[in-house]
């Protein structure tokens, strides 16, 4: 069997991708689970990731996100039996390549699909999913009425976000980076309380939110991203999509919760204390935080992890598919 694989030599390179032949799998045992791929999804490679990890190796697979087809269990697995149907995210540190006729996986790297749902679209919106699920019930604690401002609405992550906010019935705002976008959110149903405009890099996005709340502000935000320094500083492209992280502590609303994706947000003195005046929280969303490699976290918590991912996924096409 072929599986695709990507190989750089050094950071910064291009990356070249190649069909490697494989060995035939080893046996299957204790908590492994041998599955026979129908789909899967390609997801951008943080190249940066893997190297702050310590997972640099010649060859990486690619494909992490699959669906598939049980074709046998380990001896010690206790939540899937041969033919279930089943969806699951491959972790940072596997050799497998979701591109490939059958894998072995871990079991609580799985979660059953439910009938209704494709092999495509399991394969396809897993991990996104699973984020949004994160952002919005894990660090936000999402409950009816709530108010909810989604950057980027237009995005994969934020079509999922918008519907799982609509499913708990929040009041969804969001912002469209072109014309286009724009006119995709409008059409959404249920339709989004109010559409910010960005491409002209002319709208506030403080003051939109602030006018569409009555001046309380939002009790939710899931950035895309924000801009850290003035002007001068940063890209035109960033300058003109997303927004500065004043305006962000500015429209949030007493007891909110700011979820960012800013890997490297800076917070100076008079911001932290703008938002302990706000009794207002800041959390991260790293994608890889549930799928992180047994070494890095220790058994027992990875597996706690992986549980709750578990749960969480089920959860999501539960709700989104029915």
């Amino acid at each position: 069997m072929k599986g695709l694989y990507f190989q750089q030599s050094s950071p910064g390179e291009e990356i070249t991708f190649v069909f490697q032949e494989r060995e035939n799998l080893p046996d299957i045992k204790d908590n492994y689970v041998k599955l026979q791929v129908k789909a899967c999804a390609l997801s951008w490679i943080n190249t940066k990731l893997l190297s702050e990890m310590k997972l640099e190796k010649e060859f990486f697979p690619v494909g992490r996100e699959i669906a598939g087809v049980v074709l046998e269990v380990g001896s010690k697995v206790s939540f899937f039996h041969p033919d279930d149907e089943v969806v699951g995210i491959l972790p940072l540190d596997s050799e497998e390549s979701g591109l490939c006729e059958i894998v072995r996986i871990h079991e609580h790297y799985l979660v059953h699909k439910p009938e209704k749902v494709t092999w495509a679209e399991a394969a396809g919106v897993i991990r996104d999913g699973l984020r949004s699920y994160t952002a919005l019930h894990s660090l936000s604690h999402i409950s009816l009425g709530k108010s909810v401002l989604i950057m980027d609405g237009a995005s994969a992550f934020g079509t999922l976000a918008i519907q799982l906010a609509h499913h708990r019935g929040a009041k969804v705002i969001s912002t469209a980076c072109s014309l286009e976008d724009k006119q995709y959110l409008e059409k959404l149903r249920p339709a989004i309380v109010r559409v910010i405009d960005m491409s002209n890099g002319k709208v506030d996005v403080a003051e939109s939110c602030l006018e569409e709340t009555g001046g309380i502000g939002v009790d939710i935000i899931l950035d895309a991203g924000v801009r850290l320094y003035n002007k001068d500083d940063e890209p035109a492209l960033k300058l003109q999509l997303l927004p500065h992280k004043h305006d962000i502590i500015t429209l949030l609303g007493v007891g909110g919760h700011w979820v960012t994706m800013e890997e490297n947000l800076q917070l100076d003195p008079p911001d932290s204390h703008c938002l302990f005046l706000k009794g207002a929280t800041v959390s991260f969303l790293n994608d890889e935080v549930w799928n992180l490699s047994n070494v890095q976290q220790g058994k027992y918590l990875c597996t706690h992890l992986k549980r709750c991912n578990g749960e969480a996924i089920y959860w999501y096409f539960q709700t989104s598919f029915g």
